[in-house]
Parts: C-alpha cells; sequence; structure tokens
C-alpha cells in the first residue's frame, strides 16, 4: 500500500530514487531568516522531502514584504513568519517534524544539536556573522545567502566557495568578508552570490530596537535594500538546491 507521504514525493523519486528520498527524510535541516531568500528555501526543502527543519525568525508580515515573499499577503500582515510556515510545511508534509524559533537570532543561541546542513538567509550582519563563524567551528555544512538585494537579475546568480567570490562590490558582502577573515575564516563557507552590480535608488536607513524572548534588547542600524520579486525567490532556490544534490552526492 502507498503511503501518503510516498505519494507526495513519488515524482521526486523518479528523479533521484527511493534510496536518497528516504535519507533526505532522515535529516535534519535549520533554515536562519524567513524572507524573501529563506522563505523559498524552507519550502523548497520540504518539497524535496527533508524530514526535519528548524525554522529561526523574529519578524512579522508587513506590507513591504508582499511584492516578495511567499507566506506574504493581505491576509497575512503581522503575523509572524515562523507561525505562518508551520502551517505551510505542514500542509505540505503533515509528517515533517518542525523546530519552531521565533526569536532574534544573537550571540546567546546555540546551534541546535544534530543537524545535518544549515542555511543562512539572515540579513543583519552582525548575526549572520556569529551564525557563520558557529556552523564554522562545529563543522556544519553552511550555505549563505550573499547577494540578493538591490538586484534584479536571477541568471547572474551563482554559487560558490565564499573565497571565490568574484565581485566584492557590495559594502554588506565586503564587511562580511573582513570580519570572517579577522576570525581567521577565508573559506568553507558556501554562498549564492551574484554578479550584478547592485542598484537602489535611495539609501534608507532606520535604528531598530528589538527586544529578545530572554528579554535582551539589540539595537542596530537597519540599511533597506531595494528587492524585487526575481532575485531572492531565485537564491533561496539555489540554496535548497544546493543542500539536497550534497546530501544526495554524499548519502
Amino acid at each position: 500500500m502507498v503511503s501518503l507521504t510516498d505519494e507526495i514525493y513519488s515524482r521526486n523519486e523518479l528523479f533521484w530514487g527511493k534510496e536518497s528520498q528516504d535519507l533526505l527524510k532522515s535529516k535534519h535541516i535549520a533554515v536562519y531568516g524567513l524572507g524573501g531568500v529563506g522563505g523559498f528555501c524552507v519550502e523548497a526543502l520540504a518539497r524535496a522531502g527533508v524530514g526535519e527543519l528548524t525554522i529561526v525568525d523574529f519578524d512579522k508580515v508587513s506590507i513591504s514584504n508582499i511584492n516578495r515573499q511567499i507566506i506574504a499577503l493581505h491576509s497575512t500582515v503581522d503575523k509572524n513568519k515562523t507561525e505562518l510556515f508551520e502551517t505551510r510545511l505542514k500542509d505540505i508534509n503533515p509528517q515533517i517534524k518542525l523546530n519552531i524559533v521565533n526569536d532574534f537570532y544573537n550571540e546567546n543561541f546555540n546551534l541546535p544539536q544534530n543537524l545535518d546542513y544549515v542555511a543562512d538567509a539572515i540579513d543583519t550582519m552582525r548575526s549572520k556573522i556569529h551564525l557563520l563563524e558557529g556552523c564554522v567551528n562545529s563543522k556544519i555544512p553552511v550555505i549563505s545567502s550573499m547577494g540578493a538585494g538591490n538586484r534584479i537579475d536571477p541568471t547572474q546568480l551563482y554559487i560558490c566557495d565564499i573565497k571565490n567570490i568574484k565581485s566584492k562590490n557590495a559594502p554588506f558582502v565586503s564587511n562580511i568578508i573582513y570580519q570572517l577573515k579577522k576570525r581567521g575564516i577565508e573559506s568553507g563557507i558556501t554562498v549564492v552570490a551574484s554578479d550584478e552590480k547592485p542598484h537602489c535608488l535611495e539609501k534608507i536607513s532606520s535604528e531598530e530596537k528589538i527586544t529578545t524572548s530572554d528579554g535582551g534588547m539589540i539595537e542596530f542600524t537597519k540599511i533597506t535594500p531595494a528587492s524585487t520579486p526575481f532575485v531572492a525567490s531565485c537564491a533561496g532556490i539555489f540554496m535548497a538546491y544546493h543542500i539536497v544534490s550534497e546530501i544526495i552526492k554524499k548519502g
């Protein structure tokens, strides 16, 4: 008798086989950041058949998210992204195991146990650097989004090791590379980057104050990038593709 999950993933199995599908079911992947990049990444991982996902985000859907984020609709404005994805992912696979962290990732976080892969879609520099450093030190494979904002052309995205990023003309990416290098990390992090020159008609910044679940206060300057419907979504798909491909290849 064919089970519900077998039927859900039958088309996947026609490509990579049942053994690989069973392997994906046994894996635990964490996705940090559920915006334009991370949202498409986590959904693709669920549709690929990954058995356990940890999803981390502190934010709620805003009107300005609707142009590019997969769970952003007028009906979901002001709702927690983690809760929306919990409902959505279980609607894709009722048997999926989900660990929900509705909080701002910061230096007080510990990486979950038994992680097979991390997808980094964080857009605040300090948190991103801390996560990437933690993955390297813990020897957890990680892929990081480095260049979805201020761009329109998804065909200029590519996957490489961080040491091989071709262009560092985006200050955000350059600063991350610089800070990681100060920590002795120059390679060993897979990234989705872009050859496209960043473009934004206006520089918008604001001071953000976020209270974490343990009562701590996080303050930082938020730079608002231009964001189109095309690049962030494709970057998330690239990340999910790479993770699944690596798991199947090594399996």
